[in-house]
């Protein structure tokens, strides 16, 4: 027994890279690794675009897994990053899960990253990074949404750790920064005004693109009445634009996200993985 006792846990890892590059008016691939849990999935799409779908094999994570992403979209290609379901943090006995992405878009690129949903299960703990870096002339759209517990399954996060650390920089500037982190009683924190108002689902969508002015004002009458707010920022020479969100459960969520991410990818429907 005290044999069994000292043997640690076996952890998840997992690490996946791919590239994109411009090639008889198509998105192809231009380099391709995955290792440990980390897979990448690239469906058809019969038009001149790529879609990834990045899938965790061991099934969600824990205190001490860890995944890495990196991907790069070169010149003018136009390329979707989702996942293949929502991301599961289950209650950790010791240790902080950790995710990283690392993007980078090229000139006149295009990258949408568009994972589903995160739910935190009570007495998870995660520490979550997002670093990209846009060339100018190129495109970014980025949604991530959190769901503190399912609630149809009459689950709650109570307690627990969540940090989100975003760094996006454009044309060598740093354009947008965050840092989130709920920690301890996050059920109280959930009833706070400033924070959610009794709220457990919430998303933030980050935008910078040569048209973000013109579509603050489509975007605010997309959100409606709903619990949340879209601004548009100029910042050295850059734009972008931040929408925050938050609402009942993730059905409720996704029913005011769908129509705003649709709008901002002209038109084009969420991934097919995200289909209910």
């Amino acid at each position: 027994m005290a044999e069994a006792a000292a043997i640690a846990p076996q952890r998840a890892w997992g690490k996946g890279r791919l590239a994109a590059k411009p090639f008889g008016g198509r998105t192809r691939l231009a380099e391709f690794y995955q290792e440990g849990c980390a897979k990448i999935r690239l469906p058809d799409t019969f038009d001149a675009t790529m879609e990834a779908v990045l899938i965790n094999s061991s099934g969600g994570l824990t205190g001490g897994d860890h995944m890495e992403w990196e991907f790069s979209a070169g010149e003018a290609t136009h390329l979707t990053l989702t996942t293949q379901a929502c991301e599961k943090i289950y209650k950790a006995s010791a240790g902080t899960a950790a995710v990283r992405a690392k993007i980078a878009v090229g000139a006149g690129a295009t990258v949408h990253w568009l994972p589903q949903e995160t739910i935190l299960f009570d007495r998870a703990s995660l520490s979550r990074r997002l670093d990209v870096e846009i060339a100018e002339g190129g495109e970014f759209l980025a949604v991530e949404a959190v769901l503190l517990g399912r609630k149809a399954m009459g689950e709650a996060m109570r307690t627990g750790l969540f940090q989100d650390c975003w760094r996006i920089r454009k044309g060598g500037i740093l354009l947008h920064a965050e840092n989130l982190r709920l920690s301890g009683d996050i059920a109280a924190l959930a009833q706070e005004t400033a924070t959610l108002g009794g709220q457990v689902a919430f998303a933030t969508l980050f935008y910078s693109g040569m048209d973000c002015e013109q579509q603050l004002e489509k975007l605010r009458a997309l959100i409606g009445g709903a619990n949340g707010g879209v601004s548009h920022y100029h910042v050295a020479g850059q734009d972008k634009l931040i929408a925050r969100l938050v609402a009942a459960d993730g059905f409720a969520l996704r029913k005011i996200l769908i129509p705003v991410i649709s709008h901002l990818r002209k038109g084009a429907s969420v991934p097919k993985v995200w289909n209910l």
